[in-house]
């Protein structure tokens, strides 16, 4: 989902589109699609057409760029004395134009450039990059110079990918593309946890978490310390947020310590897990009911006899020792598995174990089943580099035609992903339907007529009002500062 400095093999990678480093390259005239003319409150059918054919309407009357700048500018949009107003224009934009031609090192001075430049090139997809110590555009002039003189980032949000693909071996909804209101539920999990360790464990406080726009999520941490982390600083975040690490012969790797006592985050996202765990997951994806999945499941129990035990009790169909005709199979199935773990008598040791090494086997046995199959599933390798390019929030996904919008993490289970995602054709049909007036005020607050409106208002209540205000703190505090500092001036 997360695009890096490396375009795939099919794109075409075009920086600045070849001109040199002084030439203006806002201007590239790209073919649009032609808007349709309405009467307000009859909705043009919007169902022939392409996505693509739709941006230019979407970019020019919905996509909140100036949102966007406030937010990409972090208070250096302003006449305050502190704010540095070249802060946003060494900010990388990638464009990915229809054709798969990819456009990087894209920057601009302001929101009203970003907005002319976007309704100009109607990219399919955009992606933000770091900001760097210089205009981007202006890379070439600072080539083979060493040092701080050399072109390199210097500031990044930490950001994190989520992919419902990762989780295929424990989905029994669907594969690949697929998504649900099944498989949603380890999305919303993964939301919770990860946003309880950034900001308990981490002290972060402005994250913003935005829908892929088809079958995953991403995070932006912007907290001024997130922003300036080294790379072996975004690497070890990632690391430590990260439990599972693949499989090895279709068992998951876990990175779960043997001892009695875990990381205080681990017990406190086992906690998190364990309602879900038996209450959605389980009985949503049907993990006990197929031998692929329990086996895959029973290989974290240390006992032999015991995994031998529950797999030739569930290949004879029966339902657990303490369920009923009512029961969900697979959670009567967890229940036996937790019963016959409590009564685990040895390990595969030759020592015999003693009863504190017994209870931590159990207790690692539940945890490691739970973590292979509900944990978070990071793409760490996003997360690890200051320069990785992460779409930018309100794009349109170009196969599903679905809004990026913003995810409230509070409530990140009761978010729909099939039908609860503004669709860019609903949205220029809800404003269609609408009795919108060609007023200055009207014309550039169209969404609130749409169903954006509600991805916007979270947008700004879980995220950007607060994050404006810690701006607006922030350069009070420097201007204190600047203040205090002695000076030679009588």
């Amino acid at each position: 989902m997360a695009s890096d400095a490396t375009p795939g093999n099919k794109r075409q990678k075009i920086e600045n589109l070849d001109k040199a480093p002084d030439q203006d390259d806002h201007d590239v005239d790209m073919p649009a699609a032609s808007p349709v003319k309405t009467v307000a409150g009859n909705a043009s059918d919007y169902s022939s057409w392409s996505v693509q054919q739709l941006m230019k309407m979407y970019y020019g009357r919905l996509f909140p760029h100036q949102d966007m700048f406030k937010w990409l500018a972090y208070g250096n949009d302003s006449k305050h004395p502190q704010a540095d107003l070249a802060y946003f224009h060494k900010r990388e934009f990638c464009f990915t134009l229809d054709g798969d031609i990819f456009v990087r090192y894209q920057s601009f001075k302001d929101g009203e450039e970003l907005r002319a430049a976007i309704n100009n090139k109607l990219p399919a997809k955009i992606d933000i990059g770091p900001v760097y110590n210089v205009d981007p555009k202006h890379r070439n002039a600072y080539a083979g110079l060493e040092g701080n003189r050399k072109f390199m980032p210097v500031e990044r949000e930490l950001v994190f990918d989520i992919d419902l693909t990762d989780y295929d071996d424990v989905r029994t909804c669907g594969k690949g593309a697929h998504i649900c209101n099944k498989c949603w539920p380890l999305m919303a999990v993964a939301i919770k946890i990860l946003d309880m360790g950034l900001r308990q464990d981490f002290g972060f406080k402005h994250i913003l978490w935005v829908f892929s726009g088809r079958r995953g999520v991403h995070a932006w941490v912007c907290d001024p310390r997130a922003r300036k982390m080294s790379d072996e600083a975004r690497s070890a975040v990632a690391s430590f947020l990260s439990v599972h690490k693949g499989q090895e012969k279709g068992i998951s790797r876990l990175t779960t310590s043997a001892a009695s006592k875990d990381h205080p985050f681990l017990d406190a996202a086992y906690q998190c897990l364990e309602e879900v765990w038996t209450e959605v997951i389980l009985p949503q994806q049907q993990l006990f009911e197929s031998s692929e999945h329990w086996t895959a499941a029973l290989a974290h129990i240390p006992d032999p006899d015991v995994r031998d035990k529950l797999g030739r009790a569930w290949s004879s169909n029966g339902k657990g020792r303490a369920s009923n005709d009512s029961d969900d199979l697979n959670v009567a199935r967890w229940n036996e598995l937790v019963h016959e773990l409590a009564l685990m008598s040895r390990l595969p040791n030759k020592d015999k174990p003693s009863k504190a090494q017994l209870q931590a086997a159990e207790s690692k046995a539940k945890k490691d089943i739970v973590f292979a199959c509900a944990y978070p599933r990071l793409d760490i390798e996003v997360s690890k580099k200051m320069n990785h390019l992460l779409k930018a929030p309100f794009c349109v996904h170009p196969k599903t035609g679905k809004v990026c919008v913003p995810i409230d993490p509070v409530n990140a289970e009761n978010f729909d992903p099939v039908d609860g995602v503004p669709t860019v054709s609903q949205l220029l049909t809800d404003l269609d339907q609408s009795d919108v007036k060609q007023s200055t005020a009207d014309m550039q607050n169209q969404w609130k007529h749409t169903a954006l409106q509600k991805s916007l208002a979270d947008f700004h209540d879980c995220f950007l009002d607060g994050l404006l205000a810690s701006n607006r703190d922030e350069l009070a505090r420097k201007a204190r500062k600047a203040v205090s500092q002695p000076t030679t001036r009588w």
